[in-house]
């Protein structure tokens, strides 16, 4: 079985605005409370399973390797713990945080899956998810704590209403006040508790912000990372086309045209003592002639697809679609155009996994779904109902569309497991 996310994942960028957004507003206060709150109430649970998770893991590590499948759980359950995190982080403050993705190693087999659990076992960004989680965990408790407190100094400034004797008990403290010092107790009690409940609220953003926001040297640390992706898949992809286009010349219309020539020396040769044999023999050339034209034709739109310019991705896998030897359903559907860049790319990958399926997979149709996203990302999936077992091999054409693929930007997810069906899925920021 292959599974592999290949090509230059999307990089990691956070909004210009990030440093600069305000944590203080009343809304992202009053936001910050509450789910502080709710997280002090859900928090320990969360915690106590996964520690439980940890327990029970180590324990049983020796007993049929159960304890093995408990750690993986727990890779994983710290995974989508990051990503609930990163998701509450950045819809309450909207520092623009990538959704958190799972790490792959993008190699097949055993080995490559326990490479996968390791790579996203020592995630950074994970771990610094799940720490703010903590953290969030602890100020909720403190934020319940406080709450009791408000409530319990509201109940003290209105005790003198129902209180029968001198003195009044401040709620779950076990401090009594005299009656007449109720009333400013019990006031300054509920102000100081909703100063203390706004300070965490606060203090909430600022570690929100210090934790969960990477610093601009790590900004820029990945975005030379993805530069560098980018120019080595720019550099490979043009070489594997180079390659195929000299390929293509050598082993097709080259040899087409040789033998147009040879045709016409022996129509030359016989053209005046056997007018009829020469005739047949500049038919034949006529027809190899044709044949080497609409080879070149088909090379060009390889190299450059004018309808692609002309009338956008949707016309032009259309017509795809249509010269494809197996059955292909098509479901577009895109507003507006993208880069040339990402529509050139999404077209060759989509291009060359129909090939593939055609001429590999055993595939009797094929499915094709082209999505645009928030206007901002370019989604493409192809998946066809062959034998599988597809393979990234140097100079194939899955190493061609994941060299393509990392040079505009995006990244290509190949799932084809043994027995099929083969799914090619290929993301693309929609603007370059």
């Amino acid at each position: 079985m292959t599974t592999a996310t290949l090509g230059s994942p999307p990089p990691t960028t956070v909004a210009p605005a990030a440093s600069s957004t305000r944590i203080a507003s009343p809304s992202r206060i009053a936001g910050a409370t509450a789910q502080l709150a709710a997280w002090g109430v859900i928090g320990p649970a969360v915690f106590g399973m996964l520690f439980g998770m940890l327990g029970v893991g180590i324990g049983l590590t020796f007993v049929f390797g159960i304890g093995l499948l408990l750690l993986v759980a727990l890779v994983y359950a710290l995974f989508a713990l990051s990503w609930l995190e990163t998701a509450r982080i950045d819809g309450l403050y909207a520092f623009g945080l990538p959704a958190r993705r799972t790490r792959t190693s993008g190699r097949p087999g055993f080995g490559g899956a326990l490479r996968t659990i390791w790579q996203q076992f020592v995630d950074p960004g994970m771990w610094r998810s799940v720490a703010h989680a903590a953290i969030s965990a602890l100020l909720g408790a403190i934020v319940l704590f406080l709450f009791s407190l408000f409530a319990g100094g509201v109940a003290l400034a209105f005790s003198p209403l129902f209180a029968r004797g001198d003195v009044v008990e401040i709620a779950r403290t076990g401090i009594g006040v005299p009656i007449v010092w109720a009333v400013p107790v019990g006031i300054a009690s509920a102000v100081l508790s909703l100063a203390a409940i706004v300070g965490v609220a606060i203090l909430h953003g600022v570690t929100a912000r210090a934790i969960m926001v990477p610093s601009r040297e790590a900004q820029l640390t990945e975005e030379a990372r993805s530069s560098r992706v980018q120019r080595a898949g720019a550099m490979r992809a043009a070489e594997l086309e180079r390659t195929r286009i000299e390929r293509d010349l050598h082993d097709g219309v080259q040899p087409r045209l040789v033998s147009v020539g040879m045709t016409l020396g022996l129509a030359q040769q016989k053209i005046d003592s056997d007018p009829d044999a020469a005739k047949a023999l500049i038919a034949e050339a006529h027809t190899s002639t044709k044949a080497a034209i609409t080879e070149l034709r088909q090379l060009a739109r390889g190299i450059h697809t004018s309808i692609l310019d002309d009338r956008g991705l949707d016309a032009a896998l259309s017509a795809l679609a249509g010269r494809s030897v197996i059955p292909v359903h098509l479901d577009v559907r895109i507003d507006g155009r993208c880069s040339r860049e990402s529509e050139a790319a999404a077209y060759f990958a989509i291009a060359e996994a129909l090939t593939n399926a055609a001429k590999h997979s055993r595939a009797t149709e094929c499915r094709a779904v082209v999505r645009l996203h928030d206007g901002a990302t370019l989604w493409a999936r192809v998946e066809d109902n062959g034998i599988g077992g597809a393979r990234v091999v140097p100079g194939g054409g899955l190493d061609g569309i994941v060299n393509r693929i990392a040079a505009a930007g995006g990244h290509v997810r190949i799932d084809s497991p043994t027995g099929g069906p083969t799914a090619v899925e290929v993301t693309l920021p929609c603007a370059s």
